[in-house]
């Protein structure tokens, strides 16, 4: 019998739909490898019942005749999706215990849709992260391994590292994941998944535990292009409880999937070939060029000039609306109160924050409060504001000779867990080719592209046009098929 665990989002719901299978067999099979995989700690809660509740529900949509969009597909929802019933920890301890009694836009609509709920993913801390070293609840563990042999254990990227994990792991078929900075892009790279940044205000952030406001959005996660259609067209949406929220029609962007590329124009981001960088990557972007020169696209170079400035921007703006997001979490209304004996009001206040929240979060709140401070505002948070807005301009500059942007997704592999962690600064690094493309509220796509020489998955980012998703898929498409990139990590687990 076929393993319904190595099916696609698509494949799954088209053989639903025949008849091939029941939902409930999907539903029981996802669930075996769940509880088969806690080594790679991707999940923070399992909810088998929850799937196979769905299920039971598409097998008798499907006799009936009613079937939904989603009928029979289970999917694994990031920890910073309020679920209604369901802890949500933002994997905090600071939330730890946290049960909402309301549901995020986001996955409601997924809800809607047909989907079942298979767990909650891990993640970075609040989504602090590039690694997801950060939760309170243990590092994710990527499925892949090094082809030398060794052992160590590798990132899965972050802060959607339990979402990436589960889907190269095959534990879910696909997974909703938030990119502030990168947070969906880079952790698809690291393990060989596809995941999609949809322009900023597609997706509701109803609902979703904050960290940077101006530049947090929703978008899916899983194995192919097309199911990242399938998702994104099923999450995406306007909605009144969200003011940054998008008052478009959702386009039907499976529908119009097409890897022919014939009149576009690709843009090569000349800024974006750094010194000393992994000759890997270069020779990655390289070959990527060239698949997009076969699908018909027309390439040629262009010049994103405040890129340089992409990172300290990004690490000035985010810790800020971070420090103002994070306030809420005092001890008074919801969540951790530490509350020493004898303690008074300031008392609790910091005794829970300084238990609450980890390392990482505590540098960021640090950092932006720093730079909100009266005698730094204008120095630091105004300046950023400005270069943020040279940052947009030179896209839209680009955009006037070129359809898409065509870069590398990450400056490397996957990493050892532990080999960063030392070094902030380092570790922020990660996000030098994610970042401007979220200062900017771009859609952006990561598609794996190739293996390096120690067997582990490379990524290319495509960036396009505001609103223009549609673009940006069919340009992951075109690579899709001319990568032939069907990898998948060897089961160690």
């Amino acid at each position: 019998m076929t393993d319904l665990t190595n099916l696609t989002v698509a494949e799954i719901r088209d053989g639903h739909r025949a008849g091939d299978f029941s939902a409930v067999e999907v539903a029981e099979a996802f669930n075996a490898n769940v509880a088969g995989a806690k080594a790679l700690n991707a999940f923070i809660v399992e909810t088998p019942d929850r799937a196979i509740e769905a299920a039971k529900a598409a097998d008798a949509d499907r006799a009936a005749g009613t079937l939904k969009p989603l009928s029979g597909v289970p999917i694994g929802m990031k920890d910073l999706f309020a679920t209604n019933g369901v802890q949500t920890t933002a994997a905090s301890h600071m939330l730890e215990g946290f049960v909402p009694r309301y549901e995020s836009t986001v996955s409601q609509k997924l809800w809607d849709a047909g989907c079942g709920m298979l767990g909650k993913l891990n993640l970075d801390q609040f989504a602090m992260g590039s690694s997801n070293e950060t939760s309170y609840f243990g590092n994710v563990i990527s499925p892949w391994k090094r082809n030398d042999g060794g052992n160590a254990a590798l990132a899965p990227g972050g802060s959607s590292g339990g979402s990436s994990a589960a889907i190269a792991a095959r534990l879910c078929p696909a997974a909703t994941g938030t990119d502030t900075g990168g947070s969906i892009r880079q952790p698809a790279a690291f393990t060989g998944i596809s995941g999609i940044k949809p322009t900023y205000g597609r997706c509701s952030r109803w609902g979703i535990v904050a960290f940077a406001s101006s530049l947090d959005q929703a978008g899916p996660m899983a194995r192919t292009v097309r199911d990242c259609a399938i998702m994104l067209e099923n999450m995406a949406g306007f909605d009144p409880k969200d003011a940054t929220s998008l008052d478009l029609p959702v386009p039907n962007w499976e529908a119009a999937l097409s890897s022919d590329l014939a009149g576009k124009t690709v843009g090569i981001p000349r800024e974006y070939r750094l010194e000393g960088i992994d000759p890997e990557i270069d020779a990655m972007w390289d070959a990527g060029i060239a698949m997009l020169k076969d699908a018909g696209a027309e390439v040629v170079e262009i010049s994103l000039p405040h890129t340089k400035y992409a990172l300290p921007t990004y690490y000035i703006i985010a810790p800020a609306e971070a420090s103002s997001n994070l306030a809420r979490y005092d001890g008074v209304r919801y969540g951790l109160r530490d509350l020493p004996q004898g303690a008074g009001l300031q008392d609790m206040y910091a005794a829970t924050r300084a238990d609450g929240f980890g390392p990482e979060v505590k540098r960021r709140i640090m950092i932006g409060t720093y730079v909100l401070s009266a005698g730094f505002y204008d120095a630091y948070y105004t300046q950023a504001q400005k270069v943020r807005t040279l940052i947009s301009r030179d896209f839209s500059t680009a955009f006037e000779t070129c359809d898409v942007i065509l870069a590398p997704t990450a400056p490397s592999a996957a990493f050892g867990l532990g080999e960063k962690t030392a070094d902030p600064l380092s570790m922020y690094l990660n996000d030098v080719f994610a970042v401007p493309a979220s200062l900017a509220g771009l859609p952006a796509m990561s598609v794996p592209a190739a293996l390096n020489r120690e067997g582990l998955p490379l990524g290319l980012q495509i960036i396009g046009k505001a609103f223009d998703e549609q673009g940006v898929l069919n340009a992951g498409l075109a690579i899709e098929e001319r990568a032939g990139f069907n990898a998948r990590a060897e089961k160690w687990w």
